[in-house]
């Protein structure tokens, strides 16, 4: 499983969330919404240190990662994160391995 970020998204992380070098951005399954691969469950995104990493990517001098126990969620995908221009927010999308 990989995470791949694209610019777009990057440079949105950094205006929004205001995430700088040293921070870590975690992606986790949580309660509610839909997603392409679960109904119920989206994704969802915060700022927090890692405890358990099953995937990371580091950009910028920013750790983006996935926690072990979340890779349920991604069923055998890498996850794309996108940028949608309409929306102002990350787009994600999910690539089978």
């Amino acid at each position: 499983m990989e995470i791949r970020i694209k610019e777009e998204a990057l440079n949105w992380f950094k205006e929004e969330m205001e995430v700088e070098k040293g921070d870590a951005v975690r992606f986790f399954a949580r309660y509610g919404g839909s997603s392409p691969l679960h109904e119920g469950f989206s994704l969802g995104v915060t700022i927090v240190a890692p405890d358990e990493a099953a995937v990371q990517v580091e950009k910028d001098g920013v750790l983006y990662y996935i926690e072990s126990r979340d890779e349920w969620f991604f069923d055998g995908h890498h996850l794309i994160v996108g940028y949608d221009e309409k929306l102002d927010e990350p787009a994600y999308s999910y690539e089978k391995q």
